[in-house]
């Protein structure tokens, strides 16, 4: 079965991942690691983008290395900010002259419909989007609908615990970038994507429930098995793009980080610490050890 995109929405991209095989410890708390360099310290934290207000996560072990830590990288600064998102959405996201549903066959046009109709949408309203971004929006629609709140994302906590604390907040990626990881998808895999969305529109949201609680417990291997799943095998144009080139994006702009000096914590979504390319699988290439805490 194919992994949700809801989930993965979820644990990538902030808009869009191998596992140190070690016991899990023995708090239950999400995963954390250290990777050393001569004279800096770099904690790994990967977050959930979306969670349920109530989902509890901070531990004295997180809490203790983000204080340690002198600042925090993300994946973007403004991944909360809807204002700064809004026109990249008219300049990537929109295609007035091509109706979504003239880039479906007859089988893609029903399985829209359908899913329109259980969320109750208008057809007029997702006409005007690429696949894309009917396919993130798709996405992000049932995991809201289920209580899943993005102000209770991971990441803005971090972001305001860093704006408590005085630290300095960076990023790898920009806004921008991240919209054309998806906007720059040849159209075919662009309805690919959308269509796995709404195949996955129907099944609900128990996978991600699955995936949130693995995440809180630390359960490493059980985050592989629902994030990676089959998407390798079967969408791995979208795995090369969306994932496996991001992650040795992070790896290689974490080992400059290890060149310097000071304690740096880096979040980013969970889905790029985990599996057979994630991103300490490419340190790893470089000799370089990523220790779970």
């Amino acid at each position: 079965m194919t992994t949700s995109w809801f989930s993965r929405a979820a644990a990538l991209g902030g808009g869009l991942a191998a596992v140190l095989a070690i016991a899990l410890p023995a708090a239950a708390e999400p995963a954390l690691w250290k990777v050393q360099g001569p004279h800096a310290t770099v904690y790994l934290f990967g977050t959930v983008h979306v969670l349920k207000p109530a989902t509890q996560w901070r531990s004295p072990r997180i809490e203790a290395a983000f204080k340690a830590s002198g600042v925090l990288w993300e994946e973007i600064k403004d991944g909360d900010d809807a204002a700064a998102i809004q026109p990249l959405v008219f300049k990537y996201g929109l295609d007035l002259a091509n109706p979504l549903s003239s880039k479906l066959d007859d089988a893609g046009k029903a399985k829209l419909a359908a899913t329109e109709t259980s969320l109750n949408l208008q057809p007029a309203q997702l006409e005007p989007l690429r696949p894309w971004m009917a396919g993130l929006t798709l996405s992000v629609l049932p995991i809201v609908k289920a209580g899943y709140d993005p102000k209770s994302g991971v990441d803005v906590s971090l972001k305001a615990m860093a704006t408590e604390q005085a630290k300095p907040l960076l990023a790898f990626e920009t806004m921008e970038q991240q919209v054309r990881f998806f906007a720059d998808l040849p159209q075919p895999l662009e309805v690919e994507y959308l269509l796995s969305t709404l195949d996955d529109a129907s099944k609900g949201t128990g996978e991600l429930d699955s995936m949130v609680d693995a995440w809180a417990a630390g359960d490493t291997k059980k985050l592989e098995e629902i994030l990676n799943g089959d998407l390798k095998d079967h969408y791995p144009d979208l795995y090369r793009i969306l994932l496996a080139q991001r992650n040795q994006a992070f790896a290689d702009q974490i080992e400059t980080l290890l060149k310097g000096s000071g304690v740096v914590f880096v979040a980013v979504g969970v889905g790029h610490l985990v599996g057979p390319d994630s991103v300490q699988a490419d340190l790893a290439k470089h000799g370089i050890k990523a220790e779970r805490q």
